[in-house]
């Protein structure tokens, strides 16, 4: 009984010679804030023979109902019914494909595991399979401040916006005040469920990959934040599966930072033809998993483009016997190839004498973002001064490349002073002068380290041995370079500290070590087809830029009170006018602010706001929200204002607690 609305692009002959139809379903308002991204995609689609339907969840846009939460079996039920409605039509031959970046790609694995029958392949860009390891909110079993809390004040702020009244009609002020007034804050089952319960497995198709039983192609980048499930996809999925991974950032590969970008649009073209109309374009005689080979470049906050070269994978994971992992142990003078402590030069510890590390809580300051969407700042700079602020250990300069592919591990004998802890590692490239590249990074909360579904306390001082993953990487370790592991208890604001400050102690010898996922070049490599040119967009949407500023990440120290923060301008789009006249504005400043030596003085404030006008349509949402602990609570205030022109149409206030469960 709820109506969905959406946008679908016919191909010229739609109507007289049926085709397939692709579907892309979003909470993101087809209709102003994606409209030109949309267009660009799915007119180049459609004009090759599919049709296209860009729809908006219930509750969002220019659909009706309530959305309550991300990804809920609602949702995934509307995607199936969706789907059937696409096959039922006249224009659509009765296949129909899904696809989507991050939210989309997401729920068209979770719709796919319904197996609605018409579904007949699926391209998934910029997702995860599980929803509370490799999402926004927790990492390695600790809680995100970096994302976590910004991104639930951006869904209460596109939530709480109404639909066009060119599409509701008069009706559209009172389907507005409905979502102001009902809209809920989408932290409230995030810090209600911080471990891995019910609530996060509902939606993570990695709780059964059989249930996918259409063909998958998996598609993200390096510099992404959700890497890792692509290769975990191709390795559980039963039927047929591609993985490509590039440099790119959480956008589309023919239109990201950093390049080479390449013709996505094209290669979609090759998998929907394929699996969609039964033409063979030979895209499924090509390897599993074709991936870039990133290359050492200077640190830096921006990269425009990734030194590299393509590399292919026939099967993922690789046969485990073609190359051993190379194992790099820890002692106190470095990383070496031995466990013995005397095949490094300066190396002399007490038999069972540990290395010792209290965190700096500013440490991580210069993380720069988990998910990079591109802009200026997203990136970490050089990495000297965080390896400062940790127990940093560093193989002697390389006399031949090391080329890895896939996770990174590091493996710890440890102990702590306190029951809650977290470990942060990093994994990077030191060049013969001295800069520090940050390749990849893991991190476990060390009361998760039995299980992500469980809260096991530390006994303080006693020795425990951990394994961190790190988050997957292709890169290439050049002779001259050298490879460095940094260990951390502390990296503010990707990660909520603990109540206390905690000493580390490491163990070095046999029982801590990083375990590199070593490459030789395959033959493969070198018969790669190249891909073809970025796509000019055909039918685009006319949009004119009224105002746009770059993104910006400010760091600052206060002297004399220890006080430090950064500053994310994410720079949600700037001012633009559409050809119907919509203007369309937007700002999302999250600032990060923490004391040294007091982790509870850890503090998140996100301030919003969305406009929409259009002649007498003129609606702005405003938001503010605040999040801070205590020893035992996480306490957290939201703001909404909802104005039309300059009269208050409703404000509402949020203040919530949530226990501390192990984090």
């Amino acid at each position: 009984g709820t109506r969905l609305a959406g946008r679908i692009w016919l191909p010229i002959d739609g109507e007289d010679d049926p085709v397939p139809a692709i579907l892309d379903f979003l909470p993101y308002r087809y209709s102003d804030l994606m409209a030109v991204r949309d267009s660009a995609v799915y007119s180049y689609l459609a004009s090759r023979g599919y049709v296209c339907a860009r729809v908006d969840l219930r509750g969002t846009g220019n659909s009706d109902g309530l959305i309550t939460d991300e990804y809920t079996p609602q949702e995934q039920r509307d995607g199936v019914d969706v789907i059937a409605w696409l096959a039922a039509q006249p224009w659509c031959s009765g296949a129909v494909g899904m696809t989507g970046i991050s939210w989309g790609g997401f729920n068209a694995l979770q719709v796919a595991a319904h197996r609605p029958p018409a579904l007949r392949a699926v391209i998934s860009l910029c997702a995860t399979d599980d929803r509370y390891a490799d999402d926004v909110h927790y990492r390695g079993g600790c809680l995100n401040a970096v994302d976590t809390f910004q991104w639930a004040v951006s869904m209460l702020t596109w939530n709480a916006l109404p639909p066009d009244p060119v599409v509701a009609g008069e009706r559209w002020r009172d389907i507005w005040r409905e979502r102001i007034e009902e809209t809920p804050a989408f932290i409230e089952p995030w810090l209600s469920h911080q471990q891995r319960d019910d609530y996060w497995r509902q939606g993570s198709v990695c709780e059964d990959y059989s249930a996918i039983e259409v063909p998958v192609y998996a598609v993200g980048g390096w510099a992404d934040g959700y890497t890792d499930a692509i290769l975990r996809l191709l390795a559980g999925l039963p039927g047929p599966r591609k993985g490509l991974i590039g440099p790119w950032a959480h956008a589309y590969p023919n239109n990201s930072v950093p390049g080479p970008t390449i013709g996505y649009l094209e290669e979609s073209l090759r998998w929907w033809d394929h699996w969609l109309k039964g033409i063979d374009t030979g895209i499924m005689d090509e390897p599993m998993l074709r991936a870039w080979m990133e290359e050492y470049v200077p640190p830096a906050a921006f990269h425009a483009f990734s030194p590299g070269r393509w590399v292919a994978e026939a099967t993922w994971p690789p046969p485990a016997s073609r190359t051993p992992p190379r194992k790099l142990f820890v002692h106190p003078a470095g990383l070496a190839d031995s466990p013995a402590p005397g095949d490094l030069e300066g190396s002399s510890p007490v038999p069972g004498s540990p290395m010792r590390h209290r965190g700096q809580q500013s440490a991580g300051l210069d993380a720069g973002s988990i998910t990079i969407e591109g802009g200026h700042g997203d990136w970490t700079g050089d990495q000297r001064g965080e390896d400062g602020r940790s127990l940093s250990f560093t193989t002697a300069p390389l006399e031949s490349p090391i080329e890895i592919l896939g996770h990174p591990t590091a493996h710890l004998e440890l102990s702590c002073d306190r029951p809650a802890a977290n470990v942060v590692v990093r994994l990077c490239d030191v060049a013969p002068d001295g800069a520090s590249l940050r390749v990849t990074f893991g991190m476990l909360n060390l009361a998760r380290r039995l299980g992500f579904d469980r809260s096991d306390p530390l006994v303080p001082g006693r020795r425990e041995r951990v394994t961190i993953p790190m988050k997957a990487i292709a890169h290439r370790f050049d002779p001259g370079h050298r490879i460095r592991l940094a260990v951390s208890t502390t990296y503010w604001p990707w990660l909520w500290p603990p109540p206390d400050e905690v000493e580390l102690a490491l163990f070095a010898g046999q029982g801590s070590l990083l375990e590199l996922p070593a490459r030789e070049p395959q033959a493969l490599d070198d018969e790669l087809p190249s891909f073809g040119p970025p796509e000019d967009p055909e039918e685009m949407i006319p949009v004119e830029i009224l105002a746009r500023h770059p993104t910006s990440r400010l760091l600052t120290t206060d002297l004399v009170t220890e006080e430090s923060s950064v500053v994310f301008d994410w720079n949600v789009g700037g001012r633009s006018r559409l050809a119907d006249g919509l203007e369309i504005d937007g700002s999302n400043v999250t600032t990060y602010r923490i004391r040294e030596a007091d982790p509870l003085s850890a503090t998140v404030v996100t301030e919003q706001s969305s406009l929409l006008r259009r002649g007498d349509y003129d609606v702005t949402v405003e938001t503010r929200g605040e999040m801070t602990g205590t020893s035992e609570k996480f306490l957290v205030t939201m703001h909404l204002d909802a104005m039309e022109g300059s009269r208050r149409v409703l404000s509402r206030q949020w203040h919530l607690e949530f226990p501390r469960d192990g984090t």
